[in-house]
């Protein structure tokens, strides 16, 4: 397989892990090759957001902008599968109903959501709603915020240690990080939404706050990371983005 091919089936790779979005039968996978396709995860980020800030334009064509947002989280949730939502919830119960790292790591494998899981679910998805219907410019936030809030996910790949049982885990293959090259292609393809945006400073302090944060909260509750609490801090890393624009609704007029 030549570079591109190998880039390609990376992308293709990072998309069939994180979406429902169909890709090609000939797509080779590995444990390998998903690590080093983490530098395709703001990508794929990108993606879902201009499908989703697409969508969002052309609802609001139609309909008021409440709808047309409500309309357009379904479907973000369709094309990720509520990937990162079980991962909140999950963490959310973890972290919620555990006294131990044990227990804590314990209740995440869970299938079944418990109360912490459930509030937090409904937290989030009505937060997203209630701030993207209070923006003037949604479409912009959508597009902007999802390869954002896949940076600091990426990040902590490399930067922290895999903690929960790597066989029985549906993270497994994110156990070990991948190069330093691929979290720097991450963080820079991540960071390119920046310049969408007025007041990109105060965005990248606030996931810098964010990050450090969440690094330090989930090395005292559980050692490291789990494929959960990537979710988690992909789904709080999108709502920071959503409340700060609103806070700096000038941005968008």
């Amino acid at each position: 397989m030549n570079r591109l091919g190998e880039q390609l089936n990376l992308w293709w790779i990072a998309l069939a892990f994180f979406t429902r979005i169909p890709v090609p039968a000939s797509v080779e996978f590995s444990q390998a090759s998903l690590n080093r396709a983490s530098r395709y995860f703001p990508a794929v980020g990108w993606l879902i957001g201009a499908l989703c800030a697409t969508a969002l334009w052309l609802l609001m064509l139609v309909f008021p902008q409440d709808v047309a947002v409500l309309i357009s989280i379904a479907i973000s949730l369709l094309l990720t599968g509520c990937f990162h939502e079980d991962g909140l919830a999950d963490t959310s119960d973890g972290l919620g109903g555990g006294w131990t790292r044990e227990q804590k790591l314990s209740i995440m494998k869970d299938s079944r959501i418990g109360t912490y899981g459930a509030a937090a679910l409904w937290v989030s998805l009505t937060l997203k709603f209630v701030v993207l219907s209070q923006l003037i410019n949604p479409v912009l936030a959508l597009l902007v915020a999802h390869p954002l809030s896949r940076i600091i996910p990426t990040v902590f790949i490399a930067a922290m240690s895999y903690v929960s049982d790597v066989d029985t885990s549906k993270a497994k293959p994110l156990a070990e990080s991948g190069s330093g090259a691929d979290t720097a292609i991450a963080i820079i393809t991540g960071l390119i939404a920046l310049m969408f945006i007025n007041n990109p400073f105060i965005i990248l302090f606030v996931l810098l706050v964010l990050a450090g944060v969440a690094y330090v909260f989930l090395k005292r509750q559980i050692g490291g990371f789990t494929g959960d609490a990537l979710g988690a801090v992909q789904q709080v890393s999108e709502l920071a983005i959503y409340l700060s624009l609103l806070a700096l609704s000038g941005s968008f007029s």
